[in-house]
């Protein structure tokens, strides 16, 4: 059973008020009414899950509050939607970028404040399940899909990718270096299923260097191989080039024993209810782990899939495992990336770099966009780039 919601509204406006009031306990909602401005602690007694604001941006009050609702650690992530008259808004539309998430002029028609505040609660319970750094779908939001595929009897394959050897990484070029790789393997992910997958295929980050997507059996294969090629390709770039050249990082272990770890790979085990059906979703996390931890075992960057059939069940005690490694996908001929072509010709700092890729990885814009766009570059000399790197592929 979901849980009812509950809304704060402020106005002073008692008409007003009482229509909204009227409305908003119409369709379930859980409803308080302040008629003056409160304060942010009154707010956080209140504990509501979004605020109705009718305040004129004549008043400072008003604005005053907006920001100390978003600035507060407690009630920054509470949607805000502000009722203003139209003759105010040109004057005060500045004003919204105080933290306001919505507005609507008054009085708001019904239809249209319900599928607004539908829509920011959504937004709200969609946000607090995602990854605040690759903003990908967390935990919770996996799981219910894993849920919807098993009820409707989909054909599904479920993959869970981990980045071996992240920690190392980690512990030697420090979190913001990490979270870059994080980063754009999130970005390699998404672009990968996009281009091999389906179009309404699925891609989670249940939290660190662990990744998921969902897709069909027939597309599997490619979306695993193609992932493993471009981690490949690029990941070795996060190193220094000793440390590339070298083929491993040294660290200290538990016992202060300096020891030779190998640069990062990638591991994907992948189950699907082809041949075999799943009930609910512990036991496609059983399948995962037992996978996971046979995966340990093999170096580099590797994909399994599961192969139980139906009839075998409880007789056959260790489950069929059709490995494939990335011998062939990386026997092919390796290009350098735009990014690290311009560093190597002086193009572009390395500080630049980074913060370029920044935005390429979280906002998915082509790094040759945002060259033009930051005037680095010419759209002459950064074509000539781009036949430099075709040629080398």
């Amino acid at each position: 059973m979901n849980q009812i919601k509950k809304i704060l509204l402020i106005a002073r406006d008692k008409n007003l008020a009482e229509i909204i009031y009227f409305c908003l306990e119409g369709w379930g909602y859980e409803v308080d009414i302040l008629k003056e401005t409160p304060n942010l602690a009154e707010i956080k007694k209140k504990e509501p899950d979004l605020i109705i604001l009718d305040f004129p941006f004549s008043h400072k009050e008003g604005l005053s509050l907006c920001r100390e609702i978003k600035e507060g650690f407690v009630t920054s992530s509470l949607p805000l939607i502000v009722l203003i008259d139209k003759k105010q808004l040109r004057k005060h539309l500045l004003n919204l970028k105080h933290g306001i998430d919505d507005y609507l002029l008054k009085p708001p028609d019904p239809l249209d404040l319900r599928v607004r505040i539908e829509m920011a609660l959504k937004r709200t319970q969609y946000s607090f399940y995602t990854n605040s750094l690759t903003n990908l779908p967390g935990g919770k939001i996996i799981e219910e899909i894993l849920k919807e595929k098993i009820t409707k009897r989909e054909p599904f394959s479920f993959a869970h990718a981990d980045i071996d050897n992240f920690k190392y990484f980690n512990d030697k070029y420090g979190y913001l270096k990490g979270d870059r790789v994080i980063t754009q393997t999130a970005y390699i992910l998404y672009q990968t299923v996009k281009k091999y997958g389906n179009p309404k295929d699925f891609i989670g980050h249940i939290g660190g260097d662990d990744f998921v997507f969902i897709t069909s059996p027939d597309k599997e294969k490619i979306i695993a191989s193609e992932f493993i090629y471009e981690f490949e390709r690029l990941m070795p770039l996060h190193y220094s080039p000793e440390d590339r050249v070298c083929g491993y990082i040294e660290v200290e272990d538990r016992t202060n024993q300096l020891r030779k770890v190998p640069l990062m790979s990638i591991s994907i085990a992948i189950v699907n209810n082809q041949q075999r059906e799943f009930k609910n979703v512990v036991q496609i996390n059983d399948a995962l782990t037992e996978l996971k931890s046979y995966l340990k075992k093999i170096p580099g960057s590797k994909f399994m899939v599961e192969r139980r059939g139906l009839n075998q069940g409880r007789k056959q005690r260790r489950p069929s495992f059709s490995l494939i490694q990335n011998r062939e996908v990386l026997d092919k001929k390796k290009f350098p990336p735009l990014g690290q072509l311009l560093l190597n010709r002086g193009k572009i700092t390395p500080y630049l770099l980074e913060e370029l890729l920044d935005i390429h990885f979280k906002r998915a814009i082509p790094l040759g966009e945002i060259l033009k766009d930051r005037g680095v570059i010419a759209d002459e000399e950064l074509q000539k780039f781009l036949s430099l790197q075709r040629k080398n592929s």
